[in-house]
């Protein structure tokens, strides 16, 4: 759901945006034309709205739009001053109105001088900063009371680290809990400990504290001329598992992630992230995940009810299944389905684990003696997954995204790469499922769900959704 929010605020932001230049315009041309004895208001509605208007009207909104995004104003901004948010504000706007005024020079529109440009400007920049200042105020308010948080740990214990974590909490409204420090022994380890913070792990044990908590962001706070391998490595496996890095010195040459670079109090910070930008793909994904699921559970609620009291009626135990799996970030998440075995099939596992059939830290059986008669069914037919309808409405997964793994299968992962499928919501459905599902090796399995990752699209759900029906009409690879 925070992710939810987060895609609301960012589109919502883009439209108010494009609403406040919208409205600056309109206000600096009615003042003009009041102040101008040669064109009457009266006049001036009257006249007739061409198309070519339309059209270049809509220029200047996507111009507007993308100097906007030049700037940065649609990035994270939890780690920046609101003045400095002001002037990137300023300096937009400013660019914007240039840009108008040079194209109502060439395009010669009477109606633009340089005092509408003016009015124009002055009324952008004071609704644009205004706006921000205000959404900065009522996140603060969420954030102070705990709300929209964000897992931070700092790996160093020097000074300069220090120095950040204190920083970062001195401004609860920024939304950060730091879980603490992580490094080794070093000569001015003594100083550290006077300081009241834990550390957590050494830098040793850190990939094992990193596959085992949750952590939202890494900052790498160590000495670069001296601990440049130690960081560069940090930095790799975060990269790995999709995990947010924020640098207080040079970007490291890392394959995958993208970096931004920013400025809190005085300090560069860059941040390294995997998988695709932000944008209006992301908000237009989850409106298709809640109002596609909501349909199709209206639509397919008869069967629903028909799956659930077959399952109750014909063997011992409810008629779904919840399980507990890892999500975003490795965030736990409890998955339902329709009930496909006995009701201790959890509890016999361990008994036919010399059974299983599957590559990998993964539990797969064809014929699994557990399940049973009417659930082989359920599952040949994908309909003991409908339930995660549910999941998708919660905010937990996605329609299209990496399966949810068990913990247990999560527990067995031994490749760090393969982590980074977690950086993503879970999905009910996949590259894997269109290629075969149980029938494919692991390995490929986790090198369709990079391939996904790294080239997403709202067009490539659309091919895998169109291409899940056919699949599990085949009821390929189905186990």
């Amino acid at each position: 759901m925070m992710y939810l929010r987060r895609r609301l605020l960012l589109e919502a932001a883009k439209l108010f945006d494009l609403a406040v230049m919208v409205f600056s315009f309109a206000l600096a041309t009615v003042l003009v034309v009041h102040e101008t004895p040669t064109i009457s208001l009266a006049r001036f509605l009257s006249m007739r709205v061409k198309v070519g208007n339309f059209a270049l009207f809509a220029c200047f909104l996507l111009a507007w739009h993308l100097v906007f995004s030049s700037f940065g104003l649609y990035s994270s901004k939890r780690l920046s001053t609101r003045w400095a948010e002001v002037l990137d504000i300023a300096e937009a706007t400013t660019l914007g109105s240039a840009l108008i005024f040079v194209a109502a020079i060439f395009i010669r529109i009477q109606m633009v001088t340089p005092l509408f440009i003016l009015l124009f400007w002055v009324a952008s920049t004071l609704a644009e900063a205004g706006s921000r200042m205000l959404l900065r105020y009522m996140l603060g308010g969420i954030r102070r009371r705990g709300r929209n948080l964000r897992e931070m740990v700092v790996v160093g214990t020097n000074p300069r680290a220090i120095r950040f974590a204190r920083k970062v909490e001195f401004r609860p409204e920024l939304g950060y809990r730091i879980v603490g420090f992580v490094d080794g022994q070093w000569a001015g380890r003594g100083g550290f400990e006077q300081t009241g913070y834990q550390v957590v792990s050494d830098l040793a044990g850190f990939p094992r504290f990193l596959r085992e908590q949750v952590v939202d962001e890494v900052v790498i706070a160590l000495p670069m001329e001296s601990s440049y391998e130690q960081a560069a490595r940090i930095a790799a496996l975060c990269e790995e598992q999709g995990i947010v890095v924020r640098l207080l010195s040079d970007i490291f040459n890392l394959r995958v992630a993208q970096s931004t670079a920013g400025e809190f109090e005085g300090e560069a910070v860059t941040t390294l992230s995997t998988g695709s930008p932000d944008g209006w793909q992301h908000l237009l994904k989850r409106t298709l995940d809640v109002s596609l699921s909501l349909v199709a559970m209206l639509l397919l609620s008869p069967l629903f009810l028909l799956a659930a009291l077959i399952v109750k009626l014909t063997s011992p135990g409810p008629g779904f299944f919840v399980q507990e799996r890892v999500g975003l970030n490795k965030r736990r998440f409890r998955l339902y389905k329709f009930r496909t075995m006995v009701a201790d099939a959890a509890e016999r596992q361990r008994e036919i684990e010399h059974l299983n059939e599957a590559r990998g830290p993964v539990f797969k059986i064809r014929n699994d003696p557990r399940l049973t008669p009417v659930g082989k069914f359920l599952r040949k037919t994908s309909i003991d997954e409908l339930p995660q309808l549910l999941n998708v409405l919660k905010g937990d997964m996605s329609l299209v995204g990496p399966r949810p793994l068990p913990v247990r299968d999560y527990q067995g992962f031994h490749q760090d790469w393969q982590r980074r499928r977690f950086s993503v919501r879970p999905g009910i459905t996949c590259l894997w499922q269109i290629n075969g599902r149980s029938s494919v090796p692991f390995e490929k399995w986790m090198e369709l769900d990079m391939e996904y990752i790294d080239q997403w699209s709202l067009w490539m759900d659309f091919k895998i959704l169109a291409k899940t029906i056919p699949a599990i009409l085949r009821g390929a690879g189905a186990a």
